[in-house]
């Protein structure tokens, strides 16, 4: 009660309080609290009605949100180093012990560990040809999987999930794993448990008291979710150090363990094994809910609108017949497709807001005075539906990105990734995959909603990413011949 309480008068203070009318006269913001992403995150969507910038509080502590795409540009971009900070959350340092990329603070402990992913991944055939076959391939085996449902109501998420985790496992873990393999399924059930877990009330009550880790609770099962992975991956770990050939890297594992012996004589190094278990975690994470999520929101979108998962359908066989696996040059002859891919990307914005950002020194932004330590948000919601931006800001519209030839068009409002040095990681990756995956289910397969069943609820479950509510869909096989 004590929390719905808190929750009730902290969504009151947003509308109450959001200021920013005199640049000059005060500084916006101070030592602030750890801000969690789910807390009624809807509150949020109408800041943008307060002008470019909006300052919320929690618990009577100042938070800023960018609510336009040029002060969002001028913090994260043109101030990157400065806004590219993260905030102290209780229930991340608990499972992560202040290691990794994604969450880690900014300094010298994230360049470099940013640095090498990026480097290695590229190694191991981000954004080239390669990636780009092993996905075809693991979308011909999807199509295969949800065939064997053909007819029937089933609920999608186990095999999409397989299917886009298992391109990040090839590339960290050097193998795939097949969607009969039970205890892999297991993993990705506590994988996506824990992205939910840890945007619900149970993480919002850790932050506030994270001395409760100390005792028994629903909190415990996040932790032992975020082990279960770790010791996964520690078995991996250990499965490479006995074969590893320094002169033949397999993948991301290999090129961590031969860099930790590179580094292990300089005092600066952040190259330790704990460092590569949550390093190598976060990547999993990363390379997996998030791309499974946005395919699991295209499905939905598309048999909403038949007339667009058609109209897609032709212009593939068109291009590709039946059989030919997409690629990522052939978004140049299927924009319509290509369109398609953008949107459900824009509508499902399973991050609403990114990652909560925070100022590393004292700053002005705007006229105005930021304290180091104050927490910042993108409003990517209202960037990407704004009205003066977009030609269909509130619905489901490919033609969002089709100029008047019906050619595909880019949109520079258009931030799925965020922008900065804190961009995502695998924006590279994510397009691929969504592009190549999506393609290939709409040239083999038909989606349609099982008879008498509701759609789900739109708005969506919020957790640390917005993921769509459970459902079932019904596939059939396209015609092979023509």
């Amino acid at each position: 009660m004590k929390s719905l309480i808190s929750s009730v008068w902290w969504c009151f203070n947003i509308y109450r309080k959001c200021l920013m009318n005199k640049p000059d006269t005060k500084s916006v913001a101070s030592d602030a609290t750890p801000f969690h992403p789910s807390i009624n995150i809807l509150c949020l969507f109408q800041l943008e009605n307060y002008g470019e910038m909006s300052c919320l509080y929690l618990g009577g502590r100042p938070m800023i949100v960018l609510n336009k795409m040029e002060i969002v540009k001028e913090a994260f971009v043109h101030n990157g180093s400065v806004f590219s900070g993260r905030p102290r959350v209780p229930i991340i340092d608990w499972i992560t012990e202040g290691l990794g990329i994604i969450m880690v603070t900014y300094g010298n402990a994230w360049r470099q560990q940013r640095r090498f992913a990026l480097h290695t991944l590229r190694d191991f055939g981000l954004g080239k040809k390669s990636v780009e076959e092993r996905v075809a391939e693991e979308a011909r085996y999807l199509v295969e999987e949800m065939l064997k449902h053909e007819g029937k109501a089933f609920f999608p998420i186990h095999p999409i999930m397989n299917s886009v985790s298992n391109i990040i496992c090839s590339i960290v873990f050097g193998d795939r794993f097949d969607y009969e393999d039970k205890r892999f399924a297991h993993l990705l059930k506590l994988i996506n448990e824990n992205i939910w877990l840890a945007g619900s009330i149970v993480a919002q009550v850790f932050n506030l008291v994270p001395f409760i880790k100390h005792f028994p609770g629903p909190h415990q099962k996040i932790w032992r979710n975020a082990c279960s992975l770790k010791g996964f991956i520690r078995e991996v770990v250990e499965e490479h150090r006995k074969t590893l050939d320094p002169e033949n890297l397999r993948d991301f594992i290999d090129a961590y363990l031969v860099e930790m012996t590179k580094q292990e004589a300089k005092e600066e190094s952040t190259f330790h094994e704990e460092n590569m278990i949550i390093s190598t975690s976060d990547l999993f994470l990363a390379g997996t809910d998030t791309t499974a999520t946005t395919l699991r929101w295209g499905l939905i979108y598309i048999m909403d609108h038949p007339d667009v998962q058609e109209r897609c359908h032709e212009e593939i066989v068109q291009v590709l017949g039946f059989d030919r696996s997409p690629c990522m040059d052939d978004r140049a002859q299927l924009p319509y497709t290509h369109a398609t891919v953008q949107e459900i990307l824009r509508c499902s914005n399973i991050s609403p807001f990114g990652g909560v950002h925070e100022t590393t020194q004292p700053t002005q932004l705007h006229g105005y005075h930021i304290p180091a330590g104050t927490q910042v948000l993108a409003n990517f919601t209202a960037i990407m539906s704004d009205r003066n931006h977009w030609k269909h800001p509130d619905v489901f519209n490919p033609e969002n990105f089709l100029d008047e030839k019906g050619q595909f068009c880019k949109n520079d409002f258009f931030l799925p990734f965020s922008m900065g040095p804190r961009v995502c990681l695998g924006e590279s990756l994510a397009r691929t995959e969504l592009f190549i995956f999506f393609t290939s289910l709409i040239q083999r397969l038909k989606f349609s909603w099982p008879p008498g069943e509701p759609r789900p609820n739109m708005d969506g479950v919020l957790g640390m990413i917005r993921s769509p509510f459970p459902y079932n869909t019904i596939c059939s096989s396209r015609e092979t011949t023509h």
